[in-house]
């Protein structure tokens, strides 16, 4: 059985096996299979987690989480691998966990991008997303990122530079700080990635687009738009075979009614939408999206905000194709991406804008991160200034933050804990889905082999069955279904063997004061029938949700006034 620590950050041959053994240690909790392959032939592994003996996945309502689409963000992979762990070695004592998996169906996807991340861990070259060379099969001019001195690191260079834009720090000579708009007289210097340049001039050094330049969140097919508007979109929506994996199995999943990505780092919880603000979104729908994130927000201590509003790149430009917009704009599910590890925070930053920090910060902030990686990383988390000849540039200087293991990913020690509050959010949003059940079924007998069969049917989720107010403005789901399956010989006198009934409520939408202006039963539905049959026969319902899953009853026809009942 895979007894995974946290220490250390596996690759995707560890990950298959982890994965491989899991679903060997617990089948009936536990099945496996490629929902596709990456562009390297890597097999997308999609562990379906569930307790078989109550029904398959399928016929219940479920939760997707998928990490690592971005190839550096490895944190994601461990945290779905976390949360594989998680609840099946907690099943059967756990009792919101067994729970889960009595009822409820989740649907993990550890490395959407098997190919990046094996680079990613193997390799000091950035790639964003996928390995393919995109968006030029050939070299370029310019800056290209690459180890030149040989340490296994892409760090950055300093030339001085009378017309440089940055300085050394008087308070710490590894901080650069930026020079004044008035200031001069002073040691300037430029600061580029480290690497070689190509087709260099002598005077001015060109940044060459990136050799791997995808960004598989920008491919989705919500608001895609292509290479010049959206960097990384690729050449149209889907056009990576991961992508598409992830879309055709959850368009495939109509069960699906919650989802999050695991990305890094910030330490936030991300919404919809990334290109309009939130009067777009049907009001319903944002009440729901802000109390799940306060819950979220409760959970992992991480502040929950929409990308237009607070995680836009530039005030005036927006994102698009990202995944969480399409799978709530396309198919009405409730998406987050969830922004792991917060290493600004942890060094005590707390209160700031998560882009604009970057842009411009005080130099207190820098003396804080560096303070926070001299005591807790012993200075390993950032390499200091040291010369070196390059070809291109002569005299420099090299060193810098190791980003990958600092900003972008929690040092090892700190990885569990990053996991542990993230799961329990992952666990907390899979239980608020709605879930479709049969009350109350009944067959009264009432004289010369007729019988009055009745029955309840009920959503005991917090969403509704159809899930959200967008799902049902594209009409994502269909109504639900509720089938009377007759003995041999038996007669339907009133009522019908297939009845639609439209959808039922949850909690989630009945607001206001003491719930003023709310049915407080739309989450039930009567249903009567009246049938002519032999006494002993068997009748079953079957009610059928595509969002909420499926319920059965099976009655006893017998002369007494109350039947056996049983139901999954």
């Amino acid at each position: 059985m895979p007894d995974i620590q946290f220490t250390t950050y596996l690759r995707p041959h560890e990950v298959e096996a982890a994965l491989k053994g899991f679903s060997e240690e617990y089948p009936h909790l536990c099945s496996l299979e490629p929902i596709g392959t990456s562009y390297e032939g890597r097999p997308i592994w999609c562990a379906t987690l569930t307790n078989r003996a109550t029904g398959p996945d399928t016929e219940k309502s479920a939760f997707w989480l998928d990490a690592n689409i971005h190839a550096t963000e490895v944190t994601g992979c461990m945290g779905a691998l976390h949360l594989i762990q998680r609840v099946l070695t907690a099943y059967g004592a756990d009792e919101r966990i067994t729970r889960l998996l009595d009822e409820r169906a989740l649907y993990v996807v550890p490395c959407l991008n098997p190919d990046g991340m094996e680079q990613a861990l193997t390799s000091p070259v950035y790639v964003r997303s996928g390995t393919r060379r995109y968006p030029y099969t050939e070299e370029r001019e310019g800056l290209y990122p690459e180890d030149i001195d040989g340490d296994g690191l892409i760090l950055q260079m300093r030339v001085e530079d009378p017309d440089g834009g940055w300085k050394v720090s008087p308070r710490d000579p590894r901080l650069m700080r930026r020079r004044e708009p008035d200031e001069y007289g002073g040691t300037y210097y430029r600061i580029f990635t480290e690497g070689r340049i190509r087709g260099y001039d002598g005077y001015t050094v060109k940044v060459a687009p990136p050799a791997q330049g995808l960004d598989f969140n920008r491919n989705f097919p919500m608001a895609w738009a292509p290479e010049g508007l959206q960097r990384g979109a690729g050449p149209f929506p889907l056009s990576e075979p991961e992508t598409r994996a992830a879309v055709a199995f959850l368009a495939a999943h109509p069960n699906v009614h919650g989802a999050i990505s695991y990305h890094t780092y910030s330490g936030a919880i991300l919404r919809p939408y990334s290109d309009r603000p939130d009067e777009k979104m049907p009001i319903d729908d944002l009440w729901t999206y802000q109390e799940i994130g306060r819950r979220g927000e409760e959970l992992t201590g991480y502040k929950h905000v929409s990308v237009f509003h607070g995680f836009r790149y530039h005030p005036r430009e927006v994102m698009s194709g990202a995944f969480d917009d399409w799978v709530y704009d396309h198919l009405g599910v409730f998406g987050f991406t969830v922004e792991l590890w917060d290493m600004i925070g942890a060094a005590g930053i707390k209160d700031r804008d998560f882009i604009e920090w970057f842009r411009d910060h005080p130099e207190e902030d820098d003396l804080k991160l560096l303070a926070w990686n001299d005591e807790h990383l012993g200075g390993k988390g950032f390499v200091n200034w040291r010369p070196f000849n390059h070809p291109e540039l002569g005299r420099v200087e090299i060193g810098g933050w190791i980003e990958r293991r600092t900003f972008g990913n929690p040092p090892e020690p700190f990885l569990l804990q990053t996991l542990e509050p993230n799961t329990e959010f992952v666990i907390a949003h899979a239980l608020m889905g709605p879930r479709l059940e049969l009350r109350q079924a009944s067959a009264e007998p009432l004289g010369e082999g007729l019988f009055r069969v009745r029955a309840v049917a009920a959503n005991s989720g917090y969403l509704p069955t159809y899930g959200s107010k967008r799902a049902l403005e594209i009409k994502a789901v269909r109504p639900i279904e509720v089938r009377l399956e007759l003995p041999p010989g038996a007669e339907l006198l009133t009522g019908e063997a297939l009845v639609e009934i439209g959808q039922l409520e949850g909690r989630a939408n009945k607001r206001g004061i003491f719930g003023a202006g709310a049915n407080p039963t739309d989450n039930l539905r009567k249903l009567e029938w009246t049938v002519r049959a032999s006494e002993g026969g068997t009748l079953r319902i079957v009610a059928s949700s595509q969002r909420a899953g499926t319920a059965r009853a099976t009655l006893q026809l017998t002369g007494c006034d109350v039947t056996s009942c049983s139901q999954w």
